[in-house]
């Protein structure tokens, strides 16, 4: 007698996450240089950001890249939100969970000791994804508020006036930038994640199954 088991496939990332994740990545690299580019221009901290690490050259310019990678953010966030509540990605993968298994992971991490499974998110990711997304949509209704502060006045209102809204974009972006440093080096240290995320498929490409077999007298 033969018996067999199949082990099922280890989840890797849709089409669709992939896709909005790099342009949502590139954009995000846009709006970032060009915003500092922005900054400049006017700071509201005793500092200024190094010229290679703007984009644009002038205002004018950074402004036009800021909303043309905007749009394109924008879109691929639509995109992403939407098939992440109908496929039920967000409730599957990204829905928080209790206080005693974030201390537990995060404690794990401190100690390089947190271990990956591919397809699955454990409590610092699901954590770090889920404050990123709610950053994200702060920055974005900063940045209308402060685009249009006549238009759009009840938003600017809400965040406390031009000038307040504006320090809060920038301390978005700020938290941003710090969870791409976070991300990068997370991806660096378990490279199976980035080479899912780009090819769709993880390193191994056998089939993950075993085979039992035995004799039944």
């Amino acid at each position: 007698m033969l018996s067999s088991r199949r082990v099922r496939p280890r989840r890797t990332p849709s089409p669709v996450i992939r896709i909005t994740h790099w342009i949502g990545a590139l954009s995000m690299l846009a709006m970032i240089g060009s915003g500092w580019q922005i900054y400049n221009a006017s700071p509201i901290l005793p500092f200024e950001f190094p010229a290679w690490a703007t984009l644009g050259g002038w205002l004018g310019s950074g402004i036009a890249w800021h909303f043309a990678a905007m749009w394109v953010l924008m879109a691929a966030g639509v995109v992403y939100m939407g098939y992440g509540v109908l496929s039920g990605h967000f409730r599957r993968d990204l829905r928080p969970v209790g206080p005693r298994a974030i201390g537990r992971d995060m404690a794990q991490a401190l100690r390089c000791r947190l271990s990956h499974a591919a397809g699955h998110y454990n409590a610092v990711q699901r954590l770090l994804y889920t404050g990123v997304l709610i950053v994200a949509l702060l920055t974005v209704a900063s940045g209308l508020s402060i685009w249009k502060p006549v238009q759009l006045g009840w938003l600017t209102w809400l965040f406390g006036g031009y000038d307040v809204a504006r320090r809060i974009h920038v301390a978005m972006m700020t938290l941003i930038v710090a969870f791409l440093f976070i991300h990068i080096a997370l991806a660096l240290l378990v490279p199976s994640t980035l080479f899912g995320m780009v090819f769709g498929r993880h390193p191994s490409a056998a089939p993950e199954a075993s085979v039992q077999k035995g004799a039944a007298r």
